[in-house]
């Protein structure tokens, strides 16, 4: 049986003002092609599906159309999408009745009934073109603080945290009572946190933050879990042996991530699980100039010439540039002279870093020219201000806020 396993797609992002509907749609045309000629029996995409928890119609119009595709060409094809830290859960999951019959799960939210976690809804079989079950999937979505009933903030646990003792808890009750319904067949897992040791891209990612800690280590997944396709981190990572792994985002989503090489990662079900990681072409180009520090604006503009961009080449198909400039003049004459390149410039300005000749180290921008979102000050204010960081109706009230600014 053959697994594939994606994540942080992030449908309806926009990168300076520009839309990345383009990326999205070549990004969605390549994972069909890769199903295909993989002959692929299931896709996992573990959470960020959407960027924001207001996704456009378009850009669900981009996600539902994809799907379609992928089970009309391959009909026997089973697909689980689970929520991450930026999706709308709720809507998310609201065309589940239809999505069903076509094989698709989609789980949002964690759901219990009167016995725990409800393992009907969350452990999902995998059926081959055959309609022999092969494994079983453990379906977790993003988790909560309400996620997590056995979380007490502030109390002492031993030697770990709360937060890795409620979810290692939590993971705990999940696998034993999945291992006694698989039947010794392989068990996978799907998650969208934060593991410890795993390679976080500078701004691009949130901090998820439960009782102040954002990161668990790997092993908060039982050894029954063979293989725990993750998503949050967008840099392509394996962790716990290889057994714990993040498939990465689905193309630069900053400029911390232009180095990257982009794919999904392909899971074969054989005598045991094996797993490799499959490029994916990234459908616009991202470039730094300079590459790391800062330069004169003589320098950004040769830069830009070694390019060689194509002057004919479509606005959406125009690489972005993320420039760092020396300030030899003041800052506004400086932007507004870029302003100007950039309008007769095939390419399009994803940020701008301009920084004193003597302002000093400590207060420059850092070199990835990170970008902090609305939700990172918000988060960043609220714990600075009441001593530990919002709970989730403060959170939610805050994204109805901003979603309807």
């Amino acid at each position: 049986m053959r697994i594939l396993h994606t994540a942080d797609w992030h449908i309806g992002q926009t990168l300076n003002g520009w839309s990345r509907d383009h990326e999205h749609r070549a990004f969605l045309d390549r994972l069909h092609d890769v199903i295909l000629a993989e002959d692929v029996d299931a896709l996992l995409v573990a959470g960020d599906v959407f960027d924001g928890i207001n996704p456009s119609g378009e850009a669900q119009r981009l996600l539902y159309g994809a799907i379609a595709r992928m089970v009309r060409s391959q009909p026997h094809l089973q697909i689980i999408l689970t929520a991450g830290n930026h999706d709308p859960a709720q809507r998310l999951e609201a065309p589940e009745a239809v999505l069903n019959e076509l094989g698709v799960h989609v789980l949002g939210t964690l759901r219990r009934d009167a016995g725990g976690v409800d393992l009907d809804r969350h452990l999902i079989p995998l059926r081959d073109r055959h309609g022999a079950i092969r494994a079983h999937v453990l379906a977790v979505p993003f988790l909560r603080q309400a996620d997590l009933p056995g979380l007490h903030l502030g109390a002492e646990q031993g030697d770990e945290p709360a937060i890795t003792v409620a979810v290692r808890a939590l993971h705990r009750e999940m696998s034993e009572a999945a291992v006694a319904r698989a039947g010794g067949l392989p068990l996978l897992a799907m998650g969208h946190l934060t593991c410890s040791g795993g390679l976080a891209s500078e701004g691009a990612e949130r901090r998820i933050l439960i009782g102040g800690e954002h990161a668990v280590p790997p092993d908060v997944f039982p050894a029954e879990l063979g293989y725990v396709a993750l998503g949050h981190l967008h840099r392509p990572q394996s962790l716990d042996g290889g057994r714990v792994r993040y498939s990465g985002s689905a193309f630069p989503l900053s400029a911390s991530e232009i180095a990257y090489d982009h794919g999904v990662t392909l899971i074969d079900l054989t005598d045991g699980i094996a797993h490799r990681h499959v490029p994916i072409d990234r459908p616009v180009q991202m470039f730094r100039l300079p590459p790391s520090g800062h330069g004169k604006l003589e320098d950004v503009l040769a830069g830009l010439v070694k390019l060689a961009l194509d002057p004919d080449t479509p606005r959406d198909e125009q690489p972005f540039v993320y420039l760092s400039l020396t300030a030899d003049r003041p800052a506004t004459m400086l932007a507004a002279e870029i302003e100007t390149l950039m309008e007769r410039t095939p390419a399009r300005l994803a940020g701008l870093s301009i920084i004193r000749n003597d302002q000093p180290a400590g207060e420059r921008p850092p070199a990835t020219l990170a970008e902090t979102s609305p939700e990172d000050l918000f988060l960043s204010a609220f714990a600075e201000v009441h001593g530990t960081p919002p709970d989730p109706h403060h959170l939610a009230a805050f994204r109805d806020a901003l979603s309807e600014a």
